[in-house]
C-alpha cells in the first residue's frame, strides 16, 4: 500500500483517545511509507492526523472543495493540497490516490465518506480494504446497525464482511495489509435468476 485515505472528523471529539489514536495512526503510517490522503482541513481529527503525519516526516495529501476554504479552513502544510469543484470530485479523488481506506471517529461527513466507499466496494467498482479504527468502541453502534440490516435482509452477509476493524492503528493496519478480495464482489451477482 502507496497510500491510505483516512475519513475523520472536522471536530476533535470529547474523549482525549480519539486525538491520541489519531496521532497514532499518523505516526504508525509514516513508520510503514505509507502517505495518507484525506479531507484536506486543519481543524478536529483531520487536522491532528495531517500535523502528526507530518511531524512524523510523512507524506499527507488533502483533497477539499474550493467553497469549504473559509469553513473547513485547509490545511496550509501539507504535501500537497488539491482543490476540487465538489464533495464528488473530492472523494472520488481521494479514492483515486488511495489504496485502502480508514475511517476514524466522525460525524455525518466522515459516515457519508465511508458509506459512499463501501457502498462502490459492494457494486463492484473497487475491491480496496475499508478499516475502522474502533477507538473506544465508537463504531459499535454502527456494527450493530449493519449486523441488523443484514439480520434483516438488506446487506448480504458477504458484503457485511467488507467493514474490517481493529482497535489500535497498528492492528488495524496489519488487517488492511493482508486483505484479500473476495473472489465475489458485485451485489448484483447475487440477484436471482430472472423467471
Amino acid at each position: 500500500m502507496r497510500r491510505i485515505c483516512v475519513f475523520a472528523g472536522s471536530n476533535p471529539g470529547v474523549r482525549p483517545e480519539f486525538a491520541q489514536a489519531t496521532r497514532d495512526l499518523g505516526q504508525e503510517l509514516t513508520v510503514r511509507g505509507i502517505g495518507l490522503v484525506y479531507g484536506g482541513g486543519s481543524l478536529g481529527l483531520m487536522g491532528t492526523l495531517a500535523d502528526a503525519t507530518l511531524a512524523a516526516g510523512g507524506e499527507a495529501i488533502g483533497v477539499i472543495p474550493g467553497g469549504l476554504f473559509q469553513r473547513e479552513v485547509a490545511h496550509q502544510h501539507l504535501t500537497k493540497l488539491y482543490t476540487v469543484k465538489s464533495m464528488h470530485e473530492r472523494k472520488a479523488l481521494m479514492a483515486d490516490l488511495a489504496d485502502a481506506f480508514i475511517a476514524l471517529p466522525g460525524g455525518f461527513g466522515t459516515f457519508d465518506e465511508l458509506f459512499e466507499i463501501v457502498t462502490w466496494a459492494q457494486i463492484g467498482i473497487h475491491t480496496k480494504p475499508i478499516g475502522l479504527l474502533n477507538v473506544t468502541h465508537f463504531f459499535d453502534p454502527l456494527l450493530s446497525l449493519v449486523t441488523h440490516a443484514s439480520t434483516e435482509g438488506f446487506i448480504s452477509p458477504f458484503h457485511a464482511q467488507l467493514l474490517l476493524q481493529a482497535a489500535t492503528p497498528a492492528a488495524l493496519l496489519a488487517i488492511l495489509h493482508a486483505y484479500t478480495p473476495p473472489a465475489q464482489q458485485s451485489k448484483w451477482t447475487e440477484l436471482p435468476p430472472e423467471r
